[in-house]
């Protein structure tokens, strides 16, 4: 099976992940043409040679209009400030523009990190030059939907961005349509996350696999204030990730990065067992104690169970169908996987339900003492099971009716394509036309 391992021992912005599979193409150069023809506003990609502790590998240099965005530490403060592009911590939009967007860190790439954030509060880097100009999420889709890539490649961009202006609303407690990105950060962000989806497209491997990600510590100063590490929408977007954080002072994962580690990776955990046959090594720009980079692993790895799911089970031959029915209901609120029953014949010859729970192996306490609480049952069995999945994700078609949502599923060779049902319902109901019509569409225009 073709494995791509990435390991995050330095967090992951979405710079340093395009540098590190920018190295495993075979074509590099029709990469970069390809990146810097897309016809986004001032953007420009270059791959530079750079080391970081001794270990050879490229920086991803975007430049917005000329720049790097690269933001110096205040006068008279050794913060080390590095670093380059937007952390895009999305913000809501006050209205007249009250707070003025001082985005201390909107500068996405991230890490080049490592802002010693004790000092983060005395940080005052002028965006005023930038015009303060604004994109929402449905700004980026458009932006995203014009570019000259693969729809697949689009698709997974647009799902990206979506996770990440969902997280940012919920850590603002806002709608998602109130999120607002600094342009030159937007951009900025759009290149990393189109170039990794790209890049990703390139190499098609059958599975991805993360290592648990550090995240930093400390501090980060963003448009309303000092937050902590890490920052509320990334938080968001490694919830069920397993991540940790450690002595480094900085914000090591940003959302890009976060958001595109979440959307790909089919499992999180150590190196799987595999023959490594090409390694891309992406740095940032601050040089720490340790290696500042992202490096990445694609090879061929034994095909093998990719996860790993629990089983709940227990006869039951003294409820009633109603009753059991909502204890399957609440046991999928709170958290299962999967509930279902099946008929069985039990003890004495009575009509009963074998029913099964499906859960995370972390959920297995919780679930089991919420079987015995929800059910007559006074025991249960627990399968511990490998499990084979494909990696799903999301994206989007036009159709003549209007757009449809995808679920996409992929892996080991395979991959399901499904339109959304509510989607094509609403399309069908709104435009009077059967609904197979819409299937059929969606799936033409794939």
């Amino acid at each position: 099976m073709k494995t791509l391992y990435i390991e995050c021992n330095m967090g992951a912005a979405g710079d340093m992940l395009m540098a590190s599979l920018y190295e495993l193409l075979e074509d590099k150069q029709s990469f970069l043409d390809t990146m810097n023809g897309l016809g986004l506003p001032g953007v420009h990609l270059e791959a530079q040679a750079a080391a970081t502790c001794g270990i050879a590998g490229t920086h991803m240099a975007v430049t917005v209009g000329g720049q790097e965005e690269t933001e110096p530490a205040a006068p008279g403060h050794d913060h080390h400030h590095d670093h380059a592009h937007t952390h895009d911590h999305g913000h809501v939009h006050e209205h007249e523009h009250e707070h003025e967007h001082e985005h201390e860190h909107e500068h996405e790439h991230e890490h080049e990190h490592e802002h010693e954030h004790e000092h983060a509060h005395e940080h005052h880097h002028d965006h005023a030059h930038h015009h303060h100009h604004h994109a929402t999420p449905g700004h980026i889709a458009a932006l995203i939907d014009s570019l000259p890539l693969p729809e697949e490649v689009r698709s997974h961009a647009r799902a990206v961005y979506d996770a990440i202006a969902q997280a940012e609303a919920k850590a603002h407690g806002c709608p998602v349509g109130d999120v607002h990105y600094h342009e030159v950060g937007a951009l900025d962000a759009v290149a990393d996350v189109t170039g990794v989806c790209y890049a990703l497209h390139l190499l098609r491997p059958d599975r991805v696999v993360v290592s648990p990600i550090h995240v930093g510590s400390g501090t980060v100063r963003c448009a309303h204030g000092v937050m902590p590490v890490p920052a509320p929408a990334t938080a968001n977007l490694l919830a069920g990730v397993p991540t940790y954080g450690g002595t480094v002072l900085g914000e090591l994962c940003t959302p890009t990065g976060a958001a595109l580690l979440a959307h790909f990776a089919a499992s999180f955990g150590p190196m799987p067992l595999m023959a490594a046959e090409k390694v891309g090594v992406g740095i940032g720009t601050k040089s720490f104690e340790q290696a500042n980079c992202v490096r990445a692993f694609l090879g061929e790895a034994e095909e093998g169970p990719n996860g790993q799911i629990t089983e709940l089970v227990c006869n039951i031959d003294d409820m009633t169908p109603e009753a059991l029915a909502f204890a399957c209901s609440r046991l999928l609120e709170l958290g299962a996987l999967d509930v279902y029953t099946t008929p069985g014949t039990m003890k004495k010859g009575r009509s009963g339900h074998v029913l099964t729970v499906l859960c995370q192996p972390e959920q297995e306490a919780e679930l089991a003492r919420a079987v015995l609480e929800q059910t007559t049952s006074n025991g249960l069995r627990v399968r511990r099971c490998g499990k084979y999945f494909l990696t799903p994700s999301s994206g989007q078609v036009q159709t003549q009716w209007g757009p449809v949502g995808l679920k996409l599923a992929s892996g080991y060779g395979v991959t399901h394509v499904k339109p959304e049902f509510d989607d094509v319902a609403a399309r069908a109901a709104e435009h009077q036309v059967p609904c197979q019509r819409v299937i059929e569409e969606a799936l033409r225009k794939l």
